[in-house]
């Protein structure tokens, strides 16, 4: 059976609170946890890594080693990503940059310089009024609407999914793993259409392996950047994508709008996305729904600077165009 199928198979299982550290875990400090825990057992490092990185297999097992022995002194162990991003930082703290980077990037942890706080703040913790928060696998292309709409997924493994996803969904994931390893696909796409119908998708995560994963289509609180057909919508894709693309996010949520998408604020790295877009003059402080005096702030920025949108002497403004649209006046 191929590692991607295992651990996809093994996804659909919450990890066992005997393991060291690792119950109630984020996934992807799970998978750093689980990886360690494995070298002490077996002296293997993942076989994918080395995409990641540019030193030796020798190398790469030095540096298990080395985690093996700061996890096992770690009280307690690191639990979210930005608690296992310093303590690699820190474990690996004499070793290449670009090492370090990419053994992060292998696992979806944040970036050196942001776990370490030297670039960007980190997102505060989880904000007055805020529902809850999602901790997303890596962003695909597809993902991006427009500037201010994005699909995101969150592993099942993830504590608050891993409770909640129905039979039939983890019956047909096992299914279409199966099907697939038989090289079955026809078998494996009808399976497929069942998840996703479901609100669910196989999707990889940071280190390209399949896992079951649970779809929210989230609307960014407080900005609207212009429609695609407007001028400046495509600006505003492409600006969004190119902060999350491949990128794992954290979402605070805070509530649901009339299209069924949850309303909230993205960071990606430590970056506030919404402030990102209204900077760089892609996207207008949706007054109308919320009256945050920072992103007020931040459009007056780019007005001043004549960025983006504010490059036109009257920009349109999205709401307006969208009404417009619907009254065949646009």
């Amino acid at each position: 059976m191929g590692n991607s199928i295992y651990r996809f198979l093994c996804g659909l299982c919450a990890p066992s609170s005997s393991e060291h550290g690792l119950h109630g875990a984020h996934p992807a400090v799970a998978a750093l946890g689980r990886d360690i825990l494995n070298f002490g057992s077996t002296s293997q490092v993942p076989d994918e890594l080395g995409r990641h990185v540019v030193s030796s297999k020798k190398a790469q097992a030095n540096w298990y080693k080395k985690l093996l022995v700061a996890w096992k002194k770690a009280r307690p162990p690191p639990k979210t990503p930005e608690e296992a991003a310093s303590f690699v930082v820190q474990t690996l703290k004499n070793h290449q940059k670009a090492d370090v980077e990419g053994f992060l990037a292998f696992y979806g942890l944040p970036h050196p310089d942001a776990a370490a706080g030297t670039s960007a703040a980190p997102p505060p913790p989880k904000p007055q009024g805020a529902k809850f928060e999602l901790h997303t696998l890596p962003i695909d292309p597809k993902s991006v609407s427009d500037g201010d709409t994005v699909n995101v997924y969150v592993d099942t493994a993830d504590p608050r999914e891993s409770g909640n996803v129905p039979r039939e969904v983890q019956k047909a994931a096992a299914e279409r793993a199966k099907a697939r390893a038989a090289k079955n696909y026809q078998e494996a796409d009808a399976l497929q259409k069942i998840i996703v119908a479901a609100g669910y998708r196989p999707v990889p995560n940071a280190r390209g392996e399949e896992v079951l994963a649970k779809k929210y289509r989230i609307r960014l609180r407080g900005i609207d950047s212009p429609e695609s057909a407007m001028p400046y919508g495509k600006e505003a894709k492409e600006a969004m994508l190119k902060l999350v693309q491949g990128k794992s996010l954290k979402v605070y949520v805070y509530d649901e709008d009339l299209y069924g998408r949850c309303v909230g604020d993205i960071y990606c790295d430590g970056v506030f996305v919404q402030e990102q877009m209204l900077k760089k003059g892609l996207a207008w402080h949706y007054t109308a729904y919320d009256q945050r005096p920072e992103l007020a702030k931040w459009e007056k920025q780019a007005q001043t600077g004549r960025k983006g949108l504010w490059a036109s002497s009257k920009p349109q403004k999205p709401w307006e165009w969208r009404r417009n649209k619907r009254n065949g006046t646009a």
